[in-house]
């Protein structure tokens, strides 16, 4: 009896160890190791039997608590394990409910008689085959055969029913052949699982490399042992007709460039002797049907087929690079005409300052005179044509001597090292005007150009790139000031002027915005009696840190940058808010006259805005005055005679300022509705000569005609004065009787006691 025990608890242990050890070695059959312990948990039945068959109660006790734990723990075990087996959903959790439930049937029949115990567990385990038998059918012929084998574990246990002690032996010695088969047919349904989940972990793995977008392959001694449709894509392997040997050791001759082989080969060889644990690199490669590749690479050490290889993730950066060359590229240069552009210009003369031991060199500025006209007359089309021919022209001539860039729409820079600046200048300026003397062919087009060209040169003209730059380019605005293609050659006096320019120009704007202009009047008095007649209110500017600055240098930038409009708004304000202040001072007003800018009369709002300023101040409007130039009357005629017109009709009186130094003519006086005609200076500074008397006496009897009243200017002297009354002026204005007087000396000239005539 001992012996078939001690056998079937060897094949327990045995059949328990080899599962456990599946389980251990492939962590997913987890059904495995619950088998496992199945297995060996029943090894403890035959020591609880033989307890519990011991006179002494102790034992007894033992044994019927061992043989209970063992019934109910293996068959939980069991149906646990070929739950997981199945892939029944079997919570874990009514475990203890079926080991307790079992424990307690058991124990019950085990206490009422051994053989109905025994009925007991052959019920359990028959019923748990069968419930087992039927989970497993379906899966395969492994699984079959455990649950058949499963099945027969159970009824084994009816023959001690039976025939009780004496059947003990036979029934254990066929319950550990059952056991075996029931081992070996586990372990062959865990390596059909093992090999199939193998599988699908290798199909998951080609599925991925197959789809990737990034080149994945194993190379062994140089021999591509395994490339994915994108690693071919990259290296053209499926455009080459020798598609057979591109695996060979020769593919990495024809795509890994001489440069960049033994950097490559150090790199893989330190991966596969097991130097690095991974790599990464990058470089330019050759694809086998001839393209420039710039790659990337990753690897590590893999087993392939039991031999040590290398498998290589290559990311193709050949768009990203050329992207990134391209962007490099415009940054560099000008889209149109491939030239090199401003950015590249402030290196590359960075570079040459950098450089003590560099030559002299020279930069040399140009722009196309009246360029807008070809984009006006022709479109833009052919606009950007003649810049390109322009281009190639320059360069084909020059590119020996000289670098060609384009700075700006129509401005271009030549840069020139040479041992004697001065002279390469002269050459360089010589030669561009030599070319436009023949015209430009663009289509059906033949242009002639002219260009004005700045010239600088180190190291005479400027310390550093940008004041270089800025010399050229204010000797290029110089030479626009000259007819025809023309040069100029950096200087201080020029730099130094176009900075004050500039600087005069922002100046102008931060002083409209702070309010640094004021007003001062200079008086009219009638030609005859002498008494004060009228106001004309003149700008001046006190510019901090300057003091006052001259009306002729900053009217003019005024009028070329738009500031004229505003400015003559705060002027006609600042003339009204004083009049205002003098009539509320109980003063007698006389008619205070503002000067209006052309860009004004442009404007339809302003008769409007005149009269809504008049308003705002409560001022009758015969107490303004406007003046206009004869030069702004004729380039505006219509919309002067408008303008002149709605005023007139509101009250506001006209005057044509500066009358004879320009287009002076008799239509425009009778076509103007003017009140006043004012006489220039410049026509009365001669007087008393004979001929000019007879010039202003003539504007007078035509004003008499026209009844026009008339203002003669520019009287400084007594004679001046006697000549413009005997002329038939009505007023005079001039230094002889004040210069222009500020608010408060003006307000002096308003009290009762009137300025004696003179």
């Amino acid at each position: 009896m001992l012996y078939p025990y001690a056998f079937y608890t060897a094949v327990m242990i045995v059949t328990g160890s080899a599962l456990l050890l599946v389980w251990h070695k492939d962590r997913a059959q987890r059904f495995a190791a619950l088998l496992g312990l199945a297995h060996l948990v029943f090894c403890f039945n035959p020591l609880a039997y033989w307890a519990w068959r011991q006179p002494e109660p102790v034992w007894a006790a033992l044994g019927f608590v061992g043989l209970v734990s063992v019934a109910a723990g293996s068959i939980t075990l069991l149906i646990g394990g070929f739950a997981h087996l199945s892939r029944q959903n079997w919570p874990p959790r009514t475990a203890p409910a079926l080991f307790f439930g079992q424990a307690a049937f058991y124990a019950l029949l085990l206490s009422i008689d051994t053989q109905l115990a025994q009925a007991g567990v052959a019920l359990m385990n028959t019923a748990a085959g069968l419930i087992v038998c039927r989970w497993l059918w379906p899966l395969g012929q492994g699984e079959r055969i455990t649950g058949v084998v499963l099945v027969l574990l159970g009824l084994n246990f009816l023959p001690f029913v039976i025939w009780g002690d004496p059947a003990a032996p036979v029934q254990t010695a066929v319950a550990a052949v059952l056991r075996v088969v029931l081992c070996l047919a586990l372990i062959y349904a865990a390596m059909v699982r093992s090999a199939a989940r193998a599988n699908r972990l290798k199909d998951r793995f080609f599925e991925l490399t197959e789809r990737s977008h990034q080149g994945v392959a194993v190379v062994r001694r140089g021999h591509v042992a395994y490339a994915n449709p994108a690693f071919r894509r990259i290296f053209g392997m499926d455009r080459v007709s020798d598609a057979p040997e591109v695996f060979s050791r020769e593919w990495v001759r024809r795509t890994v460039p001489d440069a960049e082989r033994d950097h490559a080969e150090s790199m893989a060889l330190a991966v596969v002797r097991g130097q690095r644990p991974q790599a990464e690199w990058e470089g330019e490669r050759l694809s086998l049907d001839g393209r420039r590749l710039d790659l990337r690479f990753k690897a590590w050490p893999v087993d392939w087929d039991g031999q040590a290889a290398l498998q290589v993730v290559v990311s193709d950066e050949t768009a990203h690079r050329d992207a990134a060359r391209a962007l490099q590229w415009r940054s560099q240069h000008d889209e149109l005409t491939g030239l090199p552009n401003r950015h590249a210009l402030l290196q590359r003369l960075q570079a040459s300052f950098d450089d003590a031991g560099r030559r002299a060199f020279v930069l040399l500025l140009m722009d196309v005179d009246r360029f807008k006209f070809f984009n006006e007359a022709h479109g833009h089309q052919v606009g950007d044509e003649v810049l390109v021919a322009l281009a190639q022209r320059l360069q084909q001539a020059l590119h020996e001597r000289a670098e060609l860039m384009r700075l700006g729409e129509d401005e271009f820079a030549l840069l020139a090292s040479a041992d004697d600046a001065a002279r390469m200048a002269t050459e360089l300026a010589h030669a561009v005007r030599g070319l436009l003397t023949e015209p430009l062919q663009v289509g059906e087009h033949r242009f002639y150009l002219d260009v004005s060209m700045g010239v600088a040169t180190h190291p005479s003209s400027a310390p550093g790139p940008q004041e270089l730059l800025q010399a050229a380019h204010a000797a290029m605005h110089e030479a626009k000031r000259l007819p025809g293609t023309s040069v100029q050659f950096a200087a201080e006096q020029i730099k130094e002027g176009m900075a004050a320019f500039f600087n005069a120009e922002q100046a102008l704007r931060a002083g409209l915005q702070n309010h640094e202009f004021t007003l001062v009047y200079q008086p009219k008095v009638a030609a005859q009696g002498g008494q004060l007649i009228g106001f004309e209110a003149l700008v001046r500017w006190d510019r901090p840190g300057l003091g006052r600055v001259n009306p002729l240098d900053f009217i003019p930038a005024a009028e070329r940058t738009g500031l004229i409009v505003p400015l003559g708004a705060q002027i006609l304000d600042q003339a009204c808010e004083q009049l205002a202040a003098w009539r509320d001072a109980g003063l007698h007003l006389v008619p205070v006259a503002v000067n209006v800018s052309p860009l004004q009369l442009l404007d339809e709002a302003f008769p409007a805005q005149v009269i809504e300023t008049l308003r705002r101040h409560g001022l009758a409007h015969a107490t303004l005055t406007l003046e206009i130039t004869e030069s702004a009357a004729v380039m505006h005629m219509d919309q002067a005679n408008a303008h002149i017109q709605q005023l007139r009709e509101q009250g506001v009186e006209v005057a044509l300022d500066d009358f004879g130094t320009g287009f002076s003519s008799l239509n425009m006086l009778r076509s103007l509705p003017l009140h006043t005609v004012k006489i220039d200076r410049s026509l009365i500074d001669p007087m008393p000569a004979s001929d000019a008397v007879a010039v202003v006496k003539a504007i007078c009897d035509l004003a008499a005609v026209l009844r026009l009243d008339v203002v003669a200017e520019g009287v400084e002297t007594a004679a001046h004065a006697q000549a413009a009354r005997d002329a038939g002026c009505h007023a005079l204005q001039g230094y002889l009787y004040a210069r222009p007087l500020s608010a408060e000396e003006a307000t002096t000239w308003l009290q009762p006691a009137l300025k004696p005539a003179t």
